[in-house]
């Protein structure tokens, strides 16, 4: 009997081998930000969705949760090639606008492209700066951050300026990476010393850096709707798990 071969395996394998090189391997360049997100992204942008779905947990349960606000205003801070606004369905084209917000514009051409064979006529893939960016509305009615906030090098501005932009009673979503303080407030997580050690380390090799301070400021600036921390896979490391939250706020109508 001859061995049958899977093609589409055998390709999706090599895809995750560019992966892993652009993670692993390629070393970052670039004077400013932007300039070291579109190194990092711009050899792997047509692979990306396939790999990370297997790496970034969480997404799909922040998506789910999260109101669809009718005609509303929706910023995706980092939202890179916009696979995540696939998790609103329909629930899209209810919305007056969503704005996806990244510096790597190899991955915003992705964007554009789904959001062309989407027929998502209300999506506008912009480059931008999480730290400033302001819809041509004034002000949004959901902000989500998914596995971006640990990229932004001043991610308390960037949190800072979800907070400016967002409408009273709005919400925020952020999923990522993270690692707990090492006496984390009561009804919160602990890591042992080698989750807060090893994996700032092993992630800061790509430029992202988990944080024990992400979640408290989350928890400071908003009330805390929703909260899931937990860990996941990772994709050829069978034995590690990497601690993700998931946290959904609002923002305090006074």
């Amino acid at each position: 009997m001859k061995p049958t071969f899977d093609l589409t395996r055998i390709m999706a394998f090599f895809s995750d081998l560019k992966i892993l090189y652009h993670m692993l391997v390629k070393r970052v360049r670039g004077k400013t930000h932007a300039e070291r997100m579109e190194s990092f992204y711009g050899g792997q942008a047509a692979d990306y969705d396939a790999f990370r779905k297997r790496l970034l947990h969480g997404r799909e349960e922040m998506w789910r949760i999260l109101p669809r606000p009718e005609q509303g205003v929706w910023v995706d801070f980092g939202g890179g090639t916009g696979a995540n606004l696939e998790n609103l369905g329909d629930d899209i084209r209810s919305l007056s606008k969503v704005y996806i917000v990244d510096l790597a514009t190899s991955l915003l051409k992705v964007a554009q492209q789904r959001c062309e064979q989407k027929g998502w006529a209300n999506v506008v893939p912009t480059e931008g700066d999480a730290t400033s960016f302001t819809p041509e509305e004034g002000a949004a009615d959901v902000v989500t951050f998914s596995y971006s906030l640990t990229m932004i090098p001043d991610w308390f501005a960037a949190i800072d300026n979800a907070y400016r932009i967002l409408k009273p009673g709005g919400s925020i979503g952020v999923v990522d990476f993270y690692v707990s303080r090492k006496y984390p407030a009561e009804g919160n997580r602990r890591h042992g010393w080698f989750a807060r050690t090893v994996w700032p380390n092993w992630f800061a090799t790509d430029n992202v850096f988990p944080s024990h301070d992400h979640l408290p400021y989350l928890q400071r600036r908003f009330t805390t709707k929703h909260l899931v921390e937990s860990r996941g896979k990772i994709p050829y490391v069978p034995l590690l798990r990497t601690p993700y939250y998931i946290f959904v706020g609002e923002k305090p109508r006074s």
